[in-house]
């Protein structure tokens, strides 16, 4: 699992544009590197996403550090800012029990309501919660929808 915010916790991408362009530019560099994204969820000033890694999980920083400086040199260009800092850092989470590894995968899917944005996090273009619904066995969506988040450990002070 891993997750970014803004520097200073900005609210940067504040546009539905804004928020494609972090997102593109994730499903690109996930798979460029082998990287298969289960959850993501991309927000105003900051994001998450779990994925299984290749066989090499040493890619994870170059991924991170590739969607990092792409994303900061196009919305730097939007906002003629030539040198701004965008992301404050990222934190990321080897998970290796199943319970965890559910939970937190809710979390992500969910991540929009967790925030107050939306009521239903399928209706919010920019996280994987549709996209969950849409490909996923339903009995695989209805055991996750039963795993209780309220008390994850997960930095998301945004």
């Amino acid at each position: 699992m891993v997750t970014s915010g803004t520097y200073r916790k900005e609210h940067l991408l504040h546009t539905p544009d804004r928020l494609t362009l972090v997102l593109d530019l994730l499903f690109d560099l996930a798979h460029r590197h082998g990287w298969q994204l289960q959850a993501w969820a991309v927000l105003s000033n900051h994001y998450h996403f779990m994925a299984t890694s290749p066989d090499d999980p040493t890619t994870l920083k170059t991924l991170v550090a590739q969607l990092h400086e792409y994303s900061a040199k196009k919305l730097n260009r939007l906002d003629k800012t030539p040198g701004r800092k965008v992301w404050h850092n990222y934190w990321d989470s080897h998970i290796t029990h199943q319970t965890s590894y559910l939970a937190r995968l809710r979390y992500v899917h969910q991540n929009p309501v967790h925030h107050g944005l939306i009521d239903n996090a399928s209706n919010y273009a920019w996280c994987s919660q549709g996209w969950l619904e849409q490909n996923a066995d339903r009995s695989f969506v209805r055991t996750l929808e039963r795993f209780k988040t309220d008390s994850l450990n997960v930095r998301d002070e945004y």
